[in-house]
């Protein structure tokens, strides 16, 4: 491999790990903070950018529509962790294996929705910054991947200074070591955990609307994607916001190299042999609790 060739890999690969891990930071809310088996978190993202593409085809921009969609998904969010809640959680023993189940089937029934209002052809949207590219010497860096660099790096500003300067990100992140001193110092365990779900949605939203600015969606794309974020959120560590922008771009540098030097053919198998990799090495993760 020339020296060109392993540059060009490398910045490519800085670029699509910020994508990465601006799609799995909903994940690592809901799954790093809060211990929550949601195994329907790449469906939601398709969710997103489908519900991205309806308002594009009135011509609103995609990244204004991710913003539109925050709050219906924050509700969504909210109200399926309730019923997780009150179904599984409440119950205490097994949540955790019901839990898996109950989102499997989440994600099954949003496949078949979208299977069935949409059909099965892949969907994209238009804007500007779509079709364009940036030169950087002999180089060209798609738009698209330089605006899902400039949103994973806001995401993780904004939520790290939520997690940590405000009294509600504070809750969020003691519910999930001791919610009993939650208890004591007067917040509610079940709506912490509640809002926090429904703020990972939200986040989810922004990273549906980046999905299908990168690359046309069709409703089993989830698939694709369930391995990425897992393997992002499992590297970096359960519950960091920094940590999953730093595991983003080390799988989307590994995967990139892995593409250039080997064929594409081998890429998909990077993120669950590197699942694989720190499960067995490192299990709290790189920058783990």
């Amino acid at each position: 491999m020339s020296i060109d060739l392993l540059l060009e890999g490398l910045i490519f690969g800085v670029f699509v790990g910020c994508f990465y891990a601006a799609v799995s930071i909903g994940l690592s809310i809901a799954f790093g903070l809060l211990d929550v088996p949601h195994i329907a978190h790449a469906s939601f993202l398709v969710l997103a950018a489908y519900m991205t593409f309806l308002l594009g085809s009135y011509g609103i921009d995609p990244l204004l529509a991710g913003l539109i969609i925050l709050i219906p998904f924050f509700a969504l969010g909210a109200v399926v962790y309730r019923f997780y809640y009150e179904a599984f959680e409440k119950r205490g023993t097994d949540a955790g294996v019901r839990g898996i189940a109950f989102f499997f089937g989440v994600a099954f029934i949003v496949q078949v929705i979208l299977s069935l209002v949409f059909g099965l052809d892949q969907r994209s949207v238009g804007a500007s910054y779509i079709g364009s590219s940036l030169g950087l010497g002999e180089m060209r860096i798609p738009w698209r991947l330089i605006v899902a660099l400039l949103v994973a790096i806001g995401l993780v500003v904004i939520l790290n200074l939520y997690l940590s300067r405000t009294f509600q990100g504070r809750a969020i992140r003691a519910v999930a070591q001791d919610p009993w001193a939650l208890k004591v110092i007067g917040a509610n365990p079940v709506m912490t955990k509640q809002w926090a779900f429904g703020l990972a949605t939200a986040a989810t939203a922004i990273g549906g609307a980046l999905l299908i600015i990168v690359s046309p969606v069709e409703p089993s794309l989830d698939r694709v994607y369930i391995g990425r974020t897992f393997c992002v959120v499992v590297l970096a560590g359960l519950g960091s916001m920094s940590g999953t922008l730093i595991a983003g771009i080390m799988l989307g540098v590994i995967e990139s190299l892995v593409l250039t030097a080997f064929g594409a053919s081998w890429a998909p198998a990077v993120a669950f042999g590197l699942l694989l990799l720190v499960l067995g090495l490192r299990p709290q993760g790189l920058f783990g609790r």
